[in-house]
């Protein structure tokens, strides 16, 4: 079974009182139909009958996906086809500026999540619902499987006073959510004066995997490529906060960590020790070709997941982070700042969403 997104009978959809109206979209390459066609290939099809074009937005990685690693900037340029500018959302405006939005009347936002406070396309969803809120124009957002499903929820909630660009409201790490139910969430809960409406899939259950929706997977950013990827993502992501390769530079991002100082067959014996739930870890040796330890022999392990339902991404991570914290107290190290536009806190501080966590369950 196909589940049926909005964006593959946008006429359908369309509320009928943003007919006609001037339209800017905020897009990516995972903004695909079905069919494997972009979003924007849609877009334009109904242009000059739905609605009129005005302008484009991207967010981290742009609006086609070319750069690689957080806090790495893109500048907006003129779309060569459709003579309307496309605006960056990750470099000097994260917001977008009312000059960007002059002449736009409804906003679609259009972007695959993967159900991680972290991950930052949900923030840009927040940023835009606010700065339409403050300029009275509408906003579209079309639904989209949370690729890990909404039926489990994992993690600290975010405290407010460690806000960030990968975390800006109270949600948990694993959010448990589809961009929709983030988007009326936070119309509730920050922006009750916002013109929304969210553009409802078909077919859709709670706790479905994105394989079981029959939809095809698109990288939605450069190191997110494969659900397996998104599924260790809420643990592994806090070692962007650490001198520990998250595996940027090799075929498995995410799924595999290590270092140049790190045992890989005592890492693992501890591990598996634990007897955590649903994961195999394998001793694993690599050197990345860019990033952290590039070119260097790192010793480490792969994640297998044997039992995704059962399994905890981010106590799995915490468990890790502690072991290494404590056997290599002269190696292991914590990324300063700045990290994701915080220029003062740690950047594990932030990514956990508080100034505690980290000391009662990782260096405790």
């Amino acid at each position: 079974m196909t589940i049926k997104l909005a964006i593959d009978n946008l006429s359908r959809h369309w509320p009928t009182a943003l007919r006609g109206k001037r339209l800017g979209a905020v897009l990516h390459p995972a903004s695909i139909g079905a069919d494997l066609r972009h979003s924007l290939q849609k877009i334009t099809a109904l242009d000059g009958t739905l609605y009129r074009l005005v302008a484009l937005f991207g967010p981290q990685h742009g609006i086609k996906g070319h750069t690689q690693d957080n806090m790495i900037e893109w500048e907006g340029y003129p779309d060569p086809v459709l003579g309307i500018p496309v605006y960056s959302l990750y470099g000097e405006n994260r917001e977008p500026s009312a000059k960007m939005l002059e002449g736009v009347e409804v906003l679609l936002v259009d972007l695959q999540d993967v159900g991680a406070r972290y991950y930052t396309f949900i923030w840009t969803l927040y940023l835009c619902m606010k700065a339409c809120e403050k300029a009275g124009i509408e906003v579209v957002v079309v639904d989209r499987p949370n690729p890990i499903g909404c039926h489990l929820v994992e993690g600290p909630t975010l405290e407010l006073d460690h806000t960030s660009f990968v975390g800006l409201h109270s949600i948990p790490v694993r959010h448990g959510k589809t961009i929709g139910q983030l988007a009326r969430q936070f119309q509730a809960e920050c922006f009750p004066a916002s013109k929304l409406h969210v553009l409802e899939m078909e077919g859709y259950a709670s706790n479905m995997w994105f394989d079981q929706t029959g939809l095809p997977w698109v990288i939605p950013s450069p190191n997110m490529p494969t659900l397996d990827t998104a599924i260790v993502y809420p643990g592994m992501c806090l070692f962007e906060a650490t001198n520990i390769s998250e595996g940027r530079g090799t075929t498995r991002p995410f799924e595999i960590f290590g270092a140049p100082f790190i045992d890989a067959e005592e890492l693992c014996a501890h591990l598996n020790g634990l007897s955590l739930p649903g994961v195999y870890f394998r001793e694993h040796w690599f050197q990345p070709t860019f990033h952290k330890w590039s070119g260097q022999f790192c010793g480490g392990a792969q994640f297998h997941v044997l039992d995704r339902e059962a399994f905890l991404p981010f106590e799995s991570a915490i468990q890790i982070l502690k072991f290494l914290f404590h056997r290599y107290p002269g190696q292991f190290q914590w990324k300063q700042p700045p990290y994701e536009y915080e220029f003062t806190k740690l950047p594990i501080d932030i990514l956990l969403g508080n100034g505690w966590y980290r000391n009662q369950h990782i260096e405790s």
